[in-house]
Parts: C-alpha cells; structure tokens; sequence
C-alpha cells in the first residue's frame, strides 16, 4: 500500500516549486520518459529508504490562479480523505492570510498529520518571520526555500516519520490484480457492477486495510482475478464528485497497487484533458493498459470505418506508447464486458512474458545490422548482445554495446518497436536498457 503526502495550500506559496524540489532532485526514481511529463502533479520520492507518492493539489486545477475559497477547501477537504501526510505551504513573506486561516481551520478539524511549510524563507534571517504561524495551531513551522532547497532535507525527514507503517498486503495467490479507472461518469461502476453482477461472487476480502478493502477476490467466468478497489465505489464521498480532479486523485492509490488498469473512456465525450491525466499516471507507474471505450450503445453509426476513426483519434491522443487494446462496450447492456475481463488477463501474461536469450539475438541482431544506431562523430555504434532482465514489473531488456551513451530517444523507440513486432507485449510498457559490455 503505496503511502501518499498531499501539498495543500492557496495559489501562488510556491507550492509546484515545492513539489518539483521533493520530486525532481531525486531523478533518478521520477521516470522522466518521453511523454510522461505532462503532469507536473504527481511523482515519488524515495528518502532514506522510504517510497511515498506526493501529489500537489493545486495543480490539477485547470485554472489555479483564479480559485475561489470554495474550490481550495474542497481541495483540503479531498487531500484529508486521501492523504496520510499533509503539507500545508504558507508564505513567510505575505505571513498569514484569511484563506490561510480558514484553511487551517479544516486541518486542525481532520486528525491527520500535518506539516505547517513556512516557504520562501530564501535567506536564514527569515526564519524567525516564521514565528507567527505557530498561531494556526498546527505544531511548529518548518521553515524551507523551495527555490534553492534550503531546509528540504530536514522536511523529508519530518514525512518520513509521519508516514504510517506500511501495511503488508497478504494476496494469497498471483492473480491478475485488475483496476478501472477513469474520470467520473465514464461507467466505472457500472463496468464493476456488470462484472459482479448483482449476487456479488465476492471470495474474499483482505482484512487490516485502512480504506475497507483494497483488493476483492473473483472468481468469474472460469477466470479469478483481484479487482482493485478504487475508493469511492463503496462510499460516496461527502465531497461533491463533481470535481474532476478528485478522480484523478482518487486513481493513484488504484492504479499504483494495479498490474493492470482499465481506462473507461466515454464514447460519447471522447479523450479529454483528464483522461490523459490519468493516463500518464499509469505510465508513470508502468503498469498495463487497456483502454475501454463506453457507452458505445449511444453512438448512432457503428460501421468499421467509425471504429477505426475513434482507434486512430485515442492511439494519437496517448502517442508514443500505441501498442494497447481498445475495447468498445457498453457497461449498461453488458456488451463485450467478458471480453475486458479476458483481454487484462492477456495484457497481465504479457507483463510476466520471458523471451529467451538465443531467440532474442536470433531475431534482432539481423534487424539491427540492416538499420544501426547512427554514427556519432565518424564512431560506429555495435549492439553485440541482448538479453531479457529476470522477471521484474515490467519486461526488460538490455541491449550490451560498445558506445551506449550515443544511442538516442528515436533508436531505442525503434528497438521497442521491433521488440513488439516480433512477440506479442500488447498493453504493457518495456523497458530498455542500454548497457556497456
């Protein structure tokens, strides 16, 4: 059970630089990979041996400099649902404000841990400026420069020891752990629902979880599987779900304890701004993918050439990954539900897929003799050897040559393309490696 820090706090404290410190100075855990970085909102942070997910609040907000009151508190409000640790950044040189106070108001109410940031404090004379915000009744204030990181080493510890005490899931067996996601209204569910159907074939709940449950058991249609469960299918939230980015939010403990997720995507809206937002949060924790397209009981013609049309429209929306099902259903009429149960399990096989050494060389050293990574500076590139890394989350493969450092961005792409060509990796991110023999 990942362990998630939330970043609260009106506009304009600092709160992105905040996060881009904690996130972006341990780079090497972020992946930064071509075209993940669309959200600047959501990464990890790995601090003396400790992994948390960090989100900042304020940025899924499409327009954050004109939020009133009420969208902040919701904001508050939906980070003390969600969050184990709360960090609430105020600015040393405005000092308090009314919607500082108010905020605190709704922390002081939620027995969460709390985390009072006194931000900007650039210079070490600031810190005694800090002093009034003991005043919210939120403990000590710790006082940080997000710009030149001041400070933040210190905060991190603070986290650290705040964090709960990671609960150790007990699965009983490797099954196929399966989440759906998707923005509100997209038929989540309802899909879910259709699965269970109304006599509910729950096996098991896993006890000794925070939320109810995070993983329940089925046993459906000959296959068994674990469909993770994304907050909010049991309770309705006393929050408004009509704020789209709480789904997002709500997503990330779902899609990080997932092997593979289902992307609900509404026919009848096609992909929008938070679609992609949850996406790339699936990317950024390589899990697998397949895209269902609901509602598709709705949509007047349903002729291949409308088919392809849509397939074409989402692919070029979430390039460069491209190799992932798409499934249209309708959750409503059971259409082709069967299908996604049985298209995850493929996707999920294809993540524990090994392909032998010898038949990887066989098939890609010829290939890569007819197209070589380009020359660097009159030096040519020779990829000797490759070989697949033992089973880890996501198939990788290393590739042993002489100048690794030259190989760019557009090679290694055509290397995951061969790879895909040549076995079947549908859904699922690769790694590749380029190594020095």
């Amino acid at each position: 059970m990942g362990n998630l820090v939330a970043i609260v706090g009106r506009p304009n404290v600092g709160k992105s630089t905040l996060f881009n410190r904690l996130t972006g100075s341990r780079q090497a855990i972020v992946n930064e990979e071509a075209g993940t970085t669309r959200d600047r909102q959501y990464g990890k942070v790995e601090w003396t041996g400790k992994e948390f997910s960090i989100v900042d609040t304020g940025g899924w907000v499409i327009n954050s400099e004109d939020v009133f009151e009420g969208e902040i508190n919701k904001q508050v409000q939906i980070a003390i649902e969600e969050a184990d640790v709360i960090l609430f950044v105020v600015d040393v040189l405005n000092g308090i404000t009314d919607l500082d106070l108010e905020v605190a108001g709704i922390l002081r109410r939620s027995k969460k841990p709390i985390v009072v940031v006194a931000n900007k404090a650039d210079t070490f004379e600031m810190h005694t400026q800090s002093a009034e915000f003991y005043s919210l009744g939120l403990g000590d204030p710790f006082c940080v420069s997000a710009i030149n990181g001041s400070c933040t080493g210190d905060l991190l510890d603070k986290i650290v020891e705040l964090l709960p005490e990671e609960k150790v899931e007990i699965l009983e067996e490797d099954l196929p752990r399966i989440a759906v996601v998707g923005r509100p209204n997209a038929g989540k569910s309802s899909l879910i629902n259709a699965f269970i159907g109304e006599e509910r074939h729950i096996v098991t709940d896993i006890a000794g979880t925070t939320r109810d449950s995070i993983y329940t058991k089925y046993n459906k249609f000959g296959l068994q599987f674990y469909l993770v469960d994304t907050a909010g299918i049991r309770k309705k939230s006393k929050v408004n779900e009509d704020l789209e980015y709480y789904s997002v939010i709500r997503s990330i403990r779902a899609i990080e304890n997932s092997d593979v997720c289902v992307l609900m995507v509404d026919a009848t809206r096609g992909i929008e701004s938070q679609d992609l937002n949850i996406f790339s949060l699936i990317q950024k924790n390589r899990k697998g993918l397949v895209v269902c397209v609901n509602k598709w009981d709705l949509i007047e013609e349903k002729d291949q050439k409308v088919i392809n049309s849509y397939t074409t429209a989402i692919r070029e929306r979430l390039a460069p990954f491209k190799d992932f099902p798409i499934i249209f259903i309708s959750a409503l009429t059971k259409q082709r539900i069967l299908k996604v149960l049985e298209v995850a399990k493929e996707v999920y096989d294809n993540r524990q897929k090994r392909v032998p050494t010898a038949k990887l060389n066989e098939v890609m050293l010829p290939i890569i003799e007819n197209y070589p990574p380009p020359a660097w500076k009159g030096k040519y590139i020779k990829i000797k050897y490759i070989t697949q890394l033992p089973a880890g989350a996501v198939p990788s493969f290393v590739f042993f040559c002489n100048l690794p450092q030259w190989i760019k961005e557009p090679y290694r792409r055509f290397l995951e393309n061969k790879l895909r060509e040549n076995w079947d990796f549908t859904g699922t991110p690769i790694n590749i490696f380029i190594r020095e023999k």
